[in-house]
């Protein structure tokens, strides 16, 4: 697939709005509407893996196995820090339980002991259950005709939401599999359909729809009213349309610092906590208002985020790729390189919080 700088841009400004979101949060302002970033991300995954897989033949296991290789070691190393982190005493109201550390590893849906929430051991990582459980849906439609395959898709999520609709359940599983927000990963396959068969809307409708999603956006974030899958789907599915339509249009230009925002999106939105909590504290410590807090927390957010994809991220992504071409890296003498990179960002954690406790 071509490198579409609106998907591109479309990444960074989702993963922004999350930093934003949870830095408000943390810092006593308000932009719940951030949230909606996730259903941003869920769209522009549908269909990307949708025009990936349209685009070249792949096979079921070699398309989980690239999804594992993409998404797994980053989320690995972010989870094993907040699990030494636990275990230092530097998130103190973190419990830890076996079964919630490996339901976390696995992407199993678990119950955190800490707040009862189905949140894995970070808390962001809830979105990967999503993920990963799409990724295995559509693994399976790959087994059928082209033709077939978005067909099937859509029965089983539609028919998973269905279920949920009938069902009360309190069972992890269940409550996440029948989730109406798994229905944002069809509606982004139906838009890569769509955009495969050029049947996008023309630039001026695009700029319409891109419009009506901020409005939507800007409605909710004021009201409060909607804030559910049913809205933010759809919006952010018109801003995705939009957006491709505008590119098509020849509309969208390639921006650089944006672009590797886009690029760097992934680890923003695994890593950005971990700076907005330090910023949350020192704020609290040294009583500094909402107007500083709040920017430290998204530039300390996003700054965290940019150096974990400089420095773990694409190592592990080159990696792979050197793997998967001419003789290939072991995968035993990979996964030493990737041990070595989690204890030395362990070390120099534990290094860290040591000066941090003894200049306090």
């Amino acid at each position: 697939m071509n490198r579409l700088y609106g998907i591109q841009y479309l990444r960074a400004l989702a993963a922004l709005a999350v930093v934003i979101f949870h830095a408000a949060e943390r810092s006593g302002a308000h932009f719940a509407i951030g949230a909606a970033g996730v259903d941003v991300f869920f769209v522009v995954s549908g269909f990307i893996m949708w025009t990936i897989a349209q685009a070249r033949p792949v096979a079921p296991t070699r398309f989980l196995r690239e999804r594992l290789e993409r998404i797994a070691p980053v989320y690995w190393i972010a989870t094993v820090v907040m699990v030494g982190g636990a275990l230092f005493g530097l998130f103190p109201n973190l419990k830890l339980t076996l079964g919630h550390v490996l339901g976390s590893l696995f992407f199993i849906p678990h119950r955190s002991p800490s707040t009862g929430d189905i949140w894995p051991v970070l808390v962001q990582g809830w979105t990967l259950n999503y993920e990963m459980f799409f990724y295995a849906v559509f693994a399976a439609t790959l087994l059928l005709p082209s033709r077939h395959r978005l067909a099937a898709l859509a029965s089983v999520l539609v028919g998973l939401v269905a279920l949920g609709s009938l069902l009360e359940s309190g069972n992890p599983l269940l409550a996440t599999y029948t989730n109406p927000i798994i229905l944002e990963f069809l509606l982004g396959a139906l838009i890569g359909k769509a955009w495969a068969d050029e049947n996008i809307a023309a630039p001026t409708t695009g700029l319409g729809l891109v419009l009506v999603a901020f409005l939507c956006f800007a409605f909710v974030g004021a009201t409060g009213a909607g804030f559910t899958p049913w809205v933010f789907g759809p919006a952010a599915a018109a801003l995705v349309i939009g957006t491709l339509a505008l590119e098509r249009g020849g509309v969208i230009e390639g921006f650089r610092p944006a672009a590797y925002l886009g690029d760097a999106s992934y680890s923003i939105y695994l890593w950005h906590s971990f700076a907005i909590s330090v910023v949350a504290k020192l704020a609290a410590i040294l009583s500094l208002p909402v107007l500083v807090a709040l920017p430290l927390a998204v530039v300390g957010g996003v700054g965290v985020g940019v150096a974990a994809y400089e420095l773990i991220e694409k190592p592990i992504t080159r990696a792979f790729k050197n793997r998967r071409g001419a003789a290939g890296l072991p995968l035993p003498e990979l996964w030493s390189k990737v041990r070595r990179s989690v204890g030395d960002f362990c070390r120099l954690m534990r290094l860290r919080w040591l000066r941090a406790r003894t200049n306090f």
